[in-house]
């Protein structure tokens, strides 16, 4: 099978030009890379497919199933509210916990016993990241009335919105690209906290690619010839982390743990 890419992440169909404008200059930049992206895959696969050259992946996934089976390209720093640099230079973003504009909420503590979505429970913006927030006030007992599977941060915006939920966490880079391409997506909803921040969604590549490819996707998404197209999905620039930084995900899972509150429930 052939090399593949994917921009999975931040998919807005409404996003397809600016996506393809970074995959057109990184292929300026490296050689041998497959023409076109290919459509983002429905879910999160089984495994790391060796043939996949370039993608992305949330962090949370990528430390519990994926161990073993990629190498980090470089972390992307966005031009987006709720994205900062740590101090030891690793870009990050955040969750934001949304409901609808005209809700009576005022504090996190509000949504105690109320309605929370999540895109899934794999997902580290809507799932690990809330689950981290909430365990400070649950009181190592369940919080929500429930806490059912949307599959995606659109549709969970949508439900909270239309009233069919009250809270979701919806990672901020999406919420700043819904805004700046959707904003009808965006209008019925306000940002009632704010999670912890991790480490930002990766592009990675798989295990099995060369040494030397993967030396030169890094060195491309670090060039300046990759600036304009990088601009134009709001990333202000791409780091290589330090091997550990992505700890920081699960540290967020061992933590809520230690609070008593393992599951987001």
């Amino acid at each position: 099978m052939s090399a593949q890419a994917f921009l999975p992440m931040y998919a807005l169909p409404e996003m397809a030009a600016a996506n393809d404008a970074l995959w057109q200059a990184l292929r300026s930049q490296v050689p041998g890379l497959p023409e076109r992206l290919s459509p983002a895959p429905a879910g999160l696969p089984e495994a790391i497919s060796p043939e996949i050259v370039f993608s992305q992946m949330c962090g949370y996934p990528l430390m519990r199933k994926y161990g073993g089976q990629y190498v980090l390209l470089g972390t992307p720093l966005y031009n987006l509210p709720g994205c900062a640099v740590r101090p030891d230079g690793v870009p990050t973003h955040c969750s934001f916990i949304v409901v609808a504009k005209d809700a009576g909420f005022e504090h996190l503590a509000d949504l105690r016993g109320k309605r929370f979505v999540v895109n899934g429970f794999d997902s580290n913006s809507g799932m690990n990241l809330p689950r981290r927030l909430i365990a400070e006030i649950a009181g190592r007992e369940p919080f929500f009335s429930s806490v059912p599977v949307t599959g995606g941060h659109v549709a969970s915006m949508a439900a909270v919105a239309a009233g069919k939920a009250d809270a979701a966490a919806i990672d901020c880079v999406t919420y700043g690209f819904c805004a700046a391409y959707k904003p009808e997506s965006v209008s019925g909803l306000r940002i009632l906290a704010e999670t912890p921040s991790s480490p930002a969604i990766p592009f990675i590549s798989s295990i099995g690619t060369p040494p030397d490819a993967v030396e030169a996707l890094r060195a491309a998404l670090q060039s300046p010839q990759l600036r304009a197209a990088l601009a134009g999905l709001r990333i202000a620039k791409v780091t290589t982390p330090p091997p550990a930084a992505y700890e920081t995900v699960l540290g967020f899972e061992h933590e809520a743990a230690d609070l008593g509150y393992p599951a987001l429930a």
